[in-house]
C-alpha cells in the first residue's frame, strides 16, 4: 500500500514536483504489492470472476458489431478493418462514447479491481479514470514497432500514479499484451537528472524514450517483459516504468480485449481538476491515464486521417451507465 512520507528539497517546485507517497511492500512473500514495488509491475490474479470476464470481453465485440454485424469473431475472413471504428495509433478505442459504455463502468465497478487499488492507495475514496477500450483484431494491420515510454511527466518525482489493464482474454507468449522494461521505474528518475536538461521537462504525462537512451536503462539491468495474463486478471503499473502496447506474432489468433482503468484518491485532485472531470462525464468524453491530475478531453470527434470527420460519430453511449452512487463518487461527479 502507500504510505505517506515527508520531502524536502531545495530544487524551486516549478521544476520538480515531489509525490508525499510511496509504495510499501508487505510481508507476505511474493505478494503482487511486492512485485509492484521492486519491478514496476504486477499482475493481480483472478480480480476479475472468469464468467465476468467473458461477459465484458463478449460485450466489446457486441460494440464492435454495431459497426460492422457481419463481423464474427471466430472467422477471420469477416475482419474488415474499413468496417471497424476508427482507433487512435495505439490501437485503442476512445470515441464514439465508448468509454462511458455500460460495460465499461460496470468493469470499472468490479470488486476485485477497486479493492486492488484501494490496497495500493490505503483508501477507498478513489477516482477512476476515462480510458479506452483495446480490441485488437490479430494480423488484420502491419504490427506496431516499440514506442517505449512512460506516462508522468519528467517534472514529477515519486510515485503519483498506477495504471491499470482490465484483462479479458488469454494474453500468452505470442499475443498482444502489455510489454514493460522491469525496474525501470527505479531509475527513470536519475537519468532525468543524469543525462537531461531540466529546461526540456515538460508537464505533459508522457515522455518516449529512443534506442540510445534504452542502452541506459539495460546496461543497469532493467529487462524487456512481455506481461502474461489470463482473462479476469488485473495488470497494474507505476506509471515510472517505461511500457509500450505489444502486438500479438503470426502464431496468434486471440482477439486482445482490454479495458484501461486507473485509480487514485479523490484528495488528491485539486477542485478545478475536478471541475474538469464532471465536464467530460457531463460529455461522455475520454481522458488520459490519470484519474486525478492533468485532466483533459480527448477528442470527442474520430477523424480519418485527411481530417474528414467519420460520420458515424455517436456523441453518448449506446447503453449508457446506471449513475448509481459509486459511479457518481468514482467519476467525481459526487464528492466523498
Amino acid at each position: 500500500m502507500a504510505t505517506t512520507t515527508q520531502t524536502t528539497t531545495t530544487a524551486p517546485a516549478s521544476i520538480r514536483v515531489f509525490s508525499p507517497f510511496q509504495l510499501s511492500t508487505t510481508e507476505a512473500k511474493d505478494d503482487w504489492l511486492d512485485d509492484l514495488e521492486t519491478r514496476g509491475y504486477a499482475v493481480v490474479k483472478g480480480a476479475v470472476p472468469s464468467d465476468r470476464a467473458a461477459y465484458y470481453q463478449r460485450k466489446a465485440i457486441e460494440w464492435l458489431q454495431t459497426f460492422d454485424p457481419n463481423l464474427d469473431p471466430k472467422d477471420s475472413s469477416t475482419w474488415k478493418q474499413h468496417n471497424l471504428p476508427l482507433q487512435t495509433n495505439r490501437n485503442t478505442y476512445e470515441h464514439y462514447s465508448v468509454v462511458h459504455e455500460k460495460f465499461m463502468w460496470e468493469a470499472r465497478q468490479e470488486p476485485g479491481v477497486v479493492d486492488a487499488f484501494e490496497r495500493i492507495w490505503n483508501t477507498d475514496e478513489l477516482l477512476v479514470s476515462f480510458d479506452s477500450l483495446n480490441v485488437t483484431l490479430p494480423n488484420l494491420k502491419k504490427p506496431r514497432t516499440p514506442w517505449p515510454h512512460m506516462d508522468q511527466a519528467p517534472r514529477k518525482r515519486g510515485l503519483h500514479c498506477i495504471q491499470g489493464i482490465i484483462n479479458l482474454s488469454h494474453a500468452g507468449p505470442e499475443d498482444g499484451s502489455l510489454v514493460v522494461v522491469s525496474g525501470s521505474s527505479k531509475l527513470t528518475e536519475e537519468f532525468f537528472e543524469k543525462n537531461t536538461d531540466p529546461s526540456t521537462w515538460e508537464w505533459k504525462d508522457n515522455r518516449y524514450f529512443d534506442d540510445k537512451e534504452m542502452e541506459w536503462f539495460f546496461a543497469r539491468g532493467c529487462k524487456i517483459t512481455k506481461v502474461l495474463a489470463e482473462p479476469g486478471d488485473l495488470i497494474v503499473w507505476d506509471s515510472r516504468t517505461i511500457h509500450w502496447g505489444g502486438e500479438p506474432t503470426e502464431k496468434s489468433n486471440t482477439i486482445r480485449t482490454v479495458i484501461y482503468a486507473a485509480y487514485a484518491p479523490a484528495r488528491l485532485a485539486s477542485p478545478e481538476a475536478i471541475v474538469e472531470k464532471q465536464k467530460i462525464f457531463n460529455a461522455w468524453g475520454a481522458t488520459t491515464h490519470w484519474p486525478h491530475d492533468n485532466i483533459k478531453l480527448r477528442d470527442l470527434q474520430a477523424s480519418y486521417p485527411d481530417g474528414t470527420p467519420d460520420p458515424r460519430h455517436r456523441s453518448e453511449p449506446l447503453e449508457k451507465p446506471e449513475l448509481t452512487d459509486k459511479v457518481l463518487k468514482l467519476s467525481g461527479i459526487k464528492s466523498y
